[in-house]
């Protein structure tokens, strides 16, 4: 027992260290298309990632899991015993009402860096993980601070939907997720946390503004 919390011990104090300062990491490139107070739009380009499928209750609980099983995934059990480096942002999907007593499933994003988009590794099979190969796509952002959590992740949500319904950018009817949070900060990280709701939007055209 005390060798197994010694690992986990482990394991968590390597994840702490990954996320640590979220600027030295790759991200997925994008063009700004519109930024107003309370949202900007998106346009993302087409990429891999790796994702983790959660069946969950608790956003942070799938979030939790979601992200050990790809955190094993970079750190090498995969076909090709590769490590992969760190990107951010940590990407959690959700998909409201999708089990029994309206209980919600999650999957979880790892972006895979330019090393590893034309070619991931391929993941142990015993992790349950997938490629994801995203089309080119416009989300609507919204940005919030402190901690992710269950309860806020939802207000923040409702504040993105409720900004969009006096816009001209509408809710994407054939999105497979209702939304989706990127979490960009180590937990040991108390101030100046960053966090965004991403949705995606239909209307969107590709002016190009700033690119990232």
């Amino acid at each position: 027992m005390a060798t197994r919390n010694l690992t986990i011990l482990a394991i968590i104090i390597t994840i702490i260290c990954i996320l640590g300062f979220s600027n030295a990491y790759e991200s997925p490139p994008y063009t700004l298309i519109h930024s107003e107070s309370e949202f900007e739009i998106r346009l993302y380009n087409e990429s891999v990632w790796m994702t983790a499928p959660v069946k969950e209750i608790s956003f942070r609980k799938a979030t939790n899991d979601g992200f050990h099983r790809l955190f094993q995934y970079i750190e090498g059990a995969n076909l090709n015993n590769s490590r992969v480096p760190m990107t951010v942002p940590v990407l959690t999907s959700i998909i409201n009402g999708a089990g029994p007593l309206g209980s919600s499933a999650y999957f979880v994003y790892f972006y895979l860096p330019n090393k590893f988009q034309a070619t991931p590794p391929l993941p142990l099979p015993e992790l349950n993980l997938t490629p994801d190969s995203w089309t080119t796509t416009c989300k609507a952002v919204r940005q919030f601070s402190g901690f992710a959590r269950d309860k806020n992740t939802v207000e923040q949500a409702e504040k993105l939907a409720a900004s969009l319904s006096r816009s001209r950018y509408s809710v994407s009817s054939s999105s497979n997720f209702a939304y989706s949070i990127a979490e960009y900060n180590s937990p040991l990280k108390f101030f100046g946390r960053v966090n965004e709701v991403w949705v995606d939007v239909d209307g969107c055209e590709s002016t190009k503004v700033a690119a990232y």
